[in-house]
């Protein structure tokens, strides 16, 4: 092989190198909020893949699926939200409808609690995936 060979042979690898890492190498962007235990203080949410349990202090409610997330990382989804304490009730409230938005990176999710008839917040959540929350039953 000839030197002028082996130049545009290598000069070709370089290209195809360049042109692999320029469409594979890029990091793909999340999809749904990744499954598993994500906690903080006061709150703790349980996504399977699908749908999501979450409890606080005192409340818990249900986060509906597909746990969507936008290329940046944010989300807006529906659920219930239910209070827990106080007097027992002949009818305990089985939740109202709730709004929960916020982003994630996959490792970090700060997240924001409404009912759906109400512009006031329930309240705001930092979270972090692998954490069991911090939590404090109201009995």
């Amino acid at each position: 092989m000839n030197l002028k060979t082996l130049k545009l042979a290598l000069g070709l690898i370089l290209v195809l190198g360049i042109l692999y890492l320029a469409v594979e190498g890029k990091p793909r962007k999340m999809q749904n909020i990744p499954a598993g235990i994500w906690g903080g203080q006061h709150v703790k949410i349980d996504v399977d893949g699908v749908s999501a349990t979450i409890e606080y202090d005192c409340a818990h409610g249900t986060i509906n699926g597909p746990l969507k997330l936008d290329n940046k990382g944010n989300f807006s989804l529906t659920g219930t939200h239910a209070t827990e304490g106080g007097p027992t009730r002949l009818n305990p409230e089985k939740g109202r409808a709730a709004i929960f938005t916020g982003w994630t990176d996959g490792k970090t999710m700060k997240l924001t609690v409404r009912y759906k008839d109400s512009k006031d917040d329930i309240g705001t959540f930092e979270l972090e995936r692998g954490n069991q929350g911090r939590l404090r039953k109201c009995r």
